[in-house]
């Protein structure tokens, strides 16, 4: 027997392309434009994503039936803040630099409207297990357009990838020139970001033309 049945193979693999949380439901984009000019911060950012939603979702759904529905938003948020904290604190005790760099966008992991939007439309309906399924399917989902994007902003940026330099030689001044890879700065802005963003919707409506919507 399969450990996965169709369905919940479906509820991991959907949301990596034809329905992902960033190019198809256009949330996300926040981050997606703000911590990717490295990679190694859009590598920890997505897997903080994949903590906070693959086991909060498990939470709420474990308390589905019990939570008032004056009250879930403010349920949710909770369980949304208490896993942030915890990977606030992990990131300021293992990892205290990158943490600066994150700084207030682990924070906003909160706000990601892909959480709390998964929290409503899956976790609250169905068991543990799906909504497990679910959270890891659109938290990798999220999470590889994070990393293709940060590579590319990154790598043509700065001629880096994860700091260590693989474009030409690092910068070096001699007199009025410039000898290595030098960065002419747009790569770095946010809008670079939402360039390549697009650049991935085109793609990816180019090889599924369902995706693309009929006026």
């Amino acid at each position: 027997m399969a450990l996965l049945s169709k369905k919940d193979t479906n509820l991991i693999l959907d949301p990596l392309a034809d329905n992902n949380p960033i190019t198809i439901q256009v949330l996300g984009i926040c981050s997606a434009l703000a911590i990717t000019a490295e990679l190694q911060a859009s590598v920890v950012m997505a897997i903080s994503v994949l903590f906070v939603l693959g086991v909060g979702n498990v939470v709420i759904s474990l308390l589905r039936n019990i939570i008032p529905t004056k009250i879930r938003i403010i349920v949710q948020l909770i369980v949304v803040a208490t896993l942030v904290i915890i990977v606030d604190q992990v990131l300021k005790a293992f990892a205290y630099e990158l943490s600066k760099t994150l700084s207030v966008f682990v924070g906003l992991i909160i706000t990601n409207c892909i959480i709390m939007g998964r929290f409503e439309a899956f976790a609250l309906g169905n068991g543990p297990w799906k909504a497990f399924l679910d959270g890891i399917g659109n938290s990798l989902g999220y999470g590889v357009i994070l990393i293709i994007v940060g590579f590319f902003r990154e790598l043509l940026g700065s001629g880096t990838l994860f700091g260590i330099q693989v474009m030409g030689d690092p910068v070096t001044k001699t007199g009025l020139y410039s000898t290595g890879y030098e960065n002419n700065g747009f790569m770095i802005i946010p809008p670079a970001a939402l360039i390549v963003v697009g650049i991935i919707i085109w793609v990816q409506r180019s090889k599924n033309r369902a995706l693309i919507e009929e006026n």
